[in-house]
């Protein structure tokens, strides 16, 4: 009679959080998990009974949302971050300026039948450059100007995925589409708004609690050329090792291999209409400017990162992590400026209401170490004179090619709500003109809202 009782409280269950678009699913497993704990059922039983709340789950969701019974939930999400930036430059032909700017992202996640998923997400952005259609692919931010002219959205996640694998010790997921980045790299490495186009797989082996292993890996179009069966594309392969130690310390460990593939097709008409948006600078090309790119990309990059989790902190009301970080890449493509680096230290982590983040970080990113167009779209310099490494361009310009601190600060005074203030102290790597004075300030206040 106990276990009836006990099967007759979860189906009510089930069917009160069948009017409820999230979180049935982890409540009633856990439910039923700890019951088995307990000895009260089981495995069988509550794999019988989870079956069974899930069929009644699933018959009250479609009757109140009028979705096919095929989708378990939606998930709607998103943010919205107002900015104020302004910059500072030392040579006498750079002109200081000030700026506000927006960014808005929205998107819906369906969760399906058979460990389905399909999901699409919306954000503002400014029309790429270069002559090429679409908006900016390493930044959703949108200029506050022309007289309160209606501003552009894009796509910016369209996909579809599967994952066959869920268990304790394996997982594995394979996703199509316009994709959120799978690999795990700092933004010296990519630009945390890039959304690749393209298919990737994740895998992972859970040695116990506290050690796992995973391998990421992906192939990803750049373009679409008519009449040309030498479309340029990239791909990679990373493995991870992410450890728990214990309360107080944990660690991440990757290694990766990167490629771009007939990147001869990156590059401008003598129109100087390029084939790809030009956003960034700092690789090599061939004259006159703007021109192909002079070296091939295939470079490998290491990272790792150990943080050590206080008990408590002074003015913070939650356990405090204390995290040091660096990554390298090199590219044996190329014969020279084919190098990165980053080295920084995290104090707390902010986005939770009352917690606080501080932290610095110093990056070096030679011209050639890496494609240009994938980089951080906020870490740039003054270029005096147009070269083969600006794209023809002066003025500021982020990519490779710089060197330079990053100092950021962050305060969540709601759960809803945090609050940046970012600083880019930077030069140029090799001078355009040589010589030349280069050295930046980047200075970056934003509010951000999360809903």
């Amino acid at each position: 009679m106990k276990k009836q009782h006990i099967k007759v409280g979860l189906l009510a269950t089930a069917a009160v959080a069948g009017f409820v678009i999230n979180g049935h699913a982890q409540s009633v497993d856990t439910l039923l998990d700890k019951l088995v704990d307990k000895g009260v059922l089981s495995v069988k039983e509550a794999n019988e009974l989870r079956e069974e709340s899930d069929k009644d789950f699933t018959k009250a969701y479609s009757a109140k949302s009028g979705m096919p019974e095929w989708v378990y939930s939606l998930k709607f999400g998103g943010d919205f971050r107002g900015r104020y930036e302004s910059f500072y430059f030392d040579n006498a032909a750079g002109v200081d300026r000030h700026r506000f700017r927006y960014r808005l992202r929205f998107g819906v996640t369906a969760a399906l039948s058979d460990n389905f998923e399909a999901g699409f997400r919306l954000t503002s952005s400014e029309a790429a450059s270069g002559g090429v259609n679409g908006g900016d692919p390493i930044s959703g931010n949108t200029t506050m100007q022309d007289n309160g002219s209606k501003k552009f959205v894009y796509i910016d996640l369209a996909y579809g995925k599967w994952t066959p694998l869920k268990l304790s010790d394996w997982q594995a997921s394979f996703i199509v589409g316009k994709i959120e980045n799978p690999f795990v790299f700092s933004d010296m490495v990519f630009d945390g708004d890039y959304t690749p186009e393209g298919a990737a797989m994740q895998l992972a082996y859970n040695f116990n609690d506290q050690h796992s292993l995973k391998l990421n890996g992906g192939a990803f179009l750049m373009d679409e050329i008519g009449g040309d069966s030498n479309d340029p594309f990239w791909a990679g392969a990373q493995l991870r090792l992410d450890s728990t130690w214990n309360k107080h310390w944990s660690s991440s460990v990757g290694v990766a291999a990167l490629a771009i593939a007939n990147e001869q097709n990156l590059g401008a008409t003598a129109a100087a209409v390029w084939t790809v948006p030009n956003q960034n600078a700092g690789n090599s090309r061939l004259a006159p400017p703007p021109g192909t790119l002079l070296n091939n990309f295939n470079p490998i990059v290491a990272d790792v990162s150990l943080t050590y989790t206080a008990d408590e902190f002074w003015h913070y009301n939650a356990p405090f992590p204390i995290r040091l970080a660096a990554d390298f890449i090199q590219n044996p493509a190329a014969d020279s400026e084919d190098t990165g680096y980053s080295v920084g230290a995290t104090l707390g982590k902010a986005g939770k209401k009352g917690l606080w983040e501080l932290s610095y970080r110093y990056k070096y990113l030679e011209g050639d170490a890496w494609y240009e167009e994938f980089v951080d779209s906020d870490f740039g310099a003054f270029y005096q004179a147009a070269s083969g490494r600006s794209g023809g361009l002066t003025g500021y310009l982020a990519g490779t090619n710089v060197k330079g601190h990053i100092i950021k600060a962050s305060f969540s005074p709601y759960n809803c709500l945090t609050l940046n203030l970012t600083a880019f102290l930077t030069e140029l790597i090799q001078e355009s003109p040589a010589g030349s004075e280069s050295a930046s300030t980047r200075i970056q206040m934003d509010a951000v809202l999360k809903f």
